[in-house]
């Protein structure tokens, strides 16, 4: 498939271009025509010979967030939706989003409706957003689904800039621990070693061990880069794989330190947040569970969201397979049996959603307040390890010369 610029003009005479993605030439016009466009030329769109770093960029959630409102905003004062495309795309500042919405754009264009168009790029938009802009078409309300989006993805984003908070101070506190580790054992350890073979005689355990690791920093300094790499790359094929990310998932929810319950807490609070998104904007229960299990985040999770959609089948309520799931606490099942029966499903989930976003907040200040104390544990002792190996020899041959 190729893309294709054209230019046309409709029967009043007024003109219109843009590009379209198609087999060939006479696919194009057969679209045109079909739009009731006179087709004036047609030509192949050439590749740039531009250096394109696409690795290096990235979409960020709160670019999406912003189109998204403004979207919602320019379709709820009657503008059509390709013409509001037109706009997001000359005035979206990020060039990859750019490039995306002119690609749903051009799909638009070709008769695509706005949630196949968005369908076709899944690393940006995500089930639940082409759902419930589905939805929203489905419903002739796409401007009110659109605003419920943005709602969830401010949230979500709002999740995560939490876990990161909490991990910036033990990451910075670890980098220096690090740094601090090298440049002892690289540039004053090799000082101590000098006045150790002028002393002679055999050396403390630490000691050794300490100029062992001295050692080698500096012969094979290679050695620790690539197995710091190679880990790296294998912990991550391992994290999503099919047989590892199940184990690590569950790992990641027993792990203590209160670490395991803001997993959990995290967790819960996104399954609710996104199933009472699509229950409110008019998804149908099973297309809503499924989506929510797809973007849960976590393979225990999912699980149980899987029992969920088959009692759910058979006829039976959400409620009682998450009574008998781990992750669920038993005042989510409460809570959300009262809402089946109630007719308020939607309702509950935003409260439980709105209760473990509070939570999540308030258990990762404690966490905080846990990991300073030990952060600088670890830092003092790993310098006083290096520190006491090395006086150790010190202090043995002063005790010779009394």
């Amino acid at each position: 498939m190729a893309t294709y610029v054209f230019k046309a003009m409709d029967l009043t005479g007024a003109k219109a271009g843009g590009e379209v993605d198609a087999d060939s030439k006479q696919v194009v016009s057969d679209q045109l025509k079909a739009r009731g466009l006179i087709v004036l030329d047609i030509k192949a769109k050439h590749a740039s010979k531009e250096i394109s770093l696409d690795f290096l960029k990235r979409i960020k959630a709160t670019d999406l967030t912003i189109l998204t409102r403004q979207l919602a905003t320019m379709i709820s004062s009657g503008m059509t939706i390709l013409r509001a495309l037109y706009v997001l795309e000359a005035q979206t500042e990020n060039k990859l989003l750019a490039e995306v919405i002119a690609d749903v754009r051009k799909d638009v264009e070709a008769g695509l409706p706005l949630s196949g168009a968005l369908e076709r790029h899944p690393k940006v938009f995500s089930p639940l957003f082409v759902a419930m802009a589905r939805a929203g078409e489905t419903g002739g309300v796409l401007e009110e689904s659109l605003l419920r989006v943005a709602d969830q993805l401010e949230k979500e984003d709002s999740l995560r800039r939490q876990i990161k908070s909490a991990m910036v101070y033990p990451g910075v506190i670890m980098t220096f621990a690090l740094i601090v580790l090298v440049g002892l054992v690289t540039f004053l350890v090799p000082v101590f070693v000098g006045v150790f073979k002028q002393f002679g005689g055999d050396l403390p355990t630490i000691t050794k061990f300490t100029v062992a690791l001295s050692d080698a920093i500096k012969g094979q300094w290679w050695a620790f880069i690539a197995v710091s790499v190679g880990s790296s790359w294998a912990f991550r094929k391992f994290r999503r794989s099919d047989w590892g990310r199940p184990k690590w998932d569950a790992f990641r929810l027993r792990t203590p330190m209160k670490i395991g319950d803001i997993v959990q807490k995290v967790a819960l609070a996104r399954w609710s947040r996104t199933l009472s998104a699509l229950v409110t904007a008019g998804v149908p229960l099973l297309a809503a569970l499924d989506i929510t299990a797809k973007t849960a985040g976590n393979h225990v999770v999912e699980k149980a969201m899987a029992e969920v959609i088959e009692s759910v089948k058979r006829g039976g309520t959400i409620a009682e397979p998450l009574r008998h799931a781990s992750v669920f606490p038993g005042m989510v099942a409460q809570m959300v049996a009262v809402g089946e029966e109630t007719g308020a499903l939607d309702t509950m989930l935003s409260k439980i959603a709105d209760f473990y976003e509070d939570q999540v907040e308030a258990a990762v200040k404690s966490l905080t307040s846990i990991l300073e104390p030990i952060m600088l544990v670890v830092v003092g002792g790993i310098v006083g390890f290096i520190v006491i190996s090395m006086y150790l020899p010190l202090f043995k041959v002063y005790d010779q010369i009394k």
